[in-house]
């Protein structure tokens, strides 16, 4: 293999890891922590995403599951407001 192409296979490698090291790190932006009380049960679960929309909602699903006995259960769990958001971090 030539030089210049294995300069131009290190450079495109190098740029691959930065992309995927930039988008690694900005997934988790937003940290928050949602409550969900459901047919007399609590829970609260943590959740990171790219937007506090998108971590609120993560940790919003993730109480439903673990209150829901069914899907049907899950839906209407979705449709409850949360009974407390609070930012762990983010902007």
């Amino acid at each position: 293999m030539p030089k210049k192409w294995k300069w131009i296979v290190g450079l495109s490698v190098a740029f691959l890891f930065g992309v995927i090291a930039y988008s690694l790190f900005q997934t988790s932006q937003y940290r928050y922590e949602v409550c969900v009380t459901f047919r007399g049960r609590s829970h609260c679960a943590t959740a990171a995403g790219r937007t506090a929309e998108e971590a609120i909602h993560s940790a919003h699903e993730i109480d439903c599951a673990m209150l829901s006995v069914d899907r049907d259960d899950n839906i209407i769990c979705m449709d409850v407001r949360p009974s407390s958001v609070r930012a762990l971090s983010g902007k």
